[in-house]
């Protein structure tokens, strides 16, 4: 049986106007259309400068496609993200679209504990279930239990990242994006968050990603998305 369809891109194109350069514009995407099933991890391929963080921000609609369409499933419907209002935009993030980006905003004086679990408790987990949850997910992670209850902003880059990492997966969203998650992590950690992904999939997420190391790309994808960089116009 065909595995559900959770998102898909059509002729989905994004430039932008470089006002200081006598509105030229800048081509990132053009023409792309993407499928993306559940239980898929597609990560997205090509060089340095070929849009692929950009296109993860379009479908997180942080940026406004210049044409084409994000339909994403979200609530047994499909949305154009494309279109939603900024009410439906936060709807799908918060239940049905996650997002993992390589560094952590670190909230001053909130613990590190309490910044993995905000997302459960968002859903209407109780406290004790979300810190409980948490605690597992930083230890797989390594994340030293003397550091839950200190405010992150003193950590080092690799600890953040696995504090981010764990915040972004402590909710079981269909659909994740991740730019490059797993940049600042050594060898082991980055074994981790393989399994921690397996898992995700297993559980019917559907994964679009970006890994520059090839070890931790070939452990995580079950496809390539291959992307090229374009011309300004």
């Amino acid at each position: 049986m065909t595995a559900a369809l959770m998102l898909e891109l059509r002729d989905l194109s994004k430039s932008f106007e470089l006002h200081h350069q006598h509105g030229a514009r800048l081509n990132v995407l053009h023409g792309l259309n993407l499928r993306l099933h559940a239980g898929e991890c597609v990560v997205l391929a090509g060089p340095s400068g070929a849009g692929k963080s950009t296109l993860l921000r379009v479908i997180y609609a942080n940026y406004r496609p210049s044409y084409g369409a994000v339909h994403v499933r979200h609530d047994h419907r499909w949305l154009d993200l494309a279109k939603a209002t900024p009410h439906e935009v936060l709807e799908v993030r918060r239940r049905t679209l996650g997002y993992v980006s390589q560094f952590l905003r670190v909230i001053p004086r909130v613990p590190a504990l309490d910044i993995v679990a905000e997302p459960l408790l968002q859903t209407g987990a109780q406290p004790q279930e979300a810190r409980q949850r948490a605690g597992e997910l930083l230890r797989r992670l390594n994340v030293p239990e003397r550091l839950w209850h200190l405010p992150p902003g003193t950590f080092s880059g690799g600890e953040q990242q696995r504090v981010n990492i764990a915040r972004g997966l402590i909710v079981q969203r269909p659909v994740l994006l991740l730019d490059e998650p797993t940049a600042s992590l050594d060898a082991d950690n980055r074994v981790v968050v393989a399994q921690l992904l397996a898992e995700a999939r297993a559980g019917g997420s559907a994964v679009l990603g970006i890994f520059h190391d090839e070890d931790m790309r070939d452990r995580v994808a079950t496809r390539l998305y291959p992307m090229q960089a374009l011309e300004a116009a």
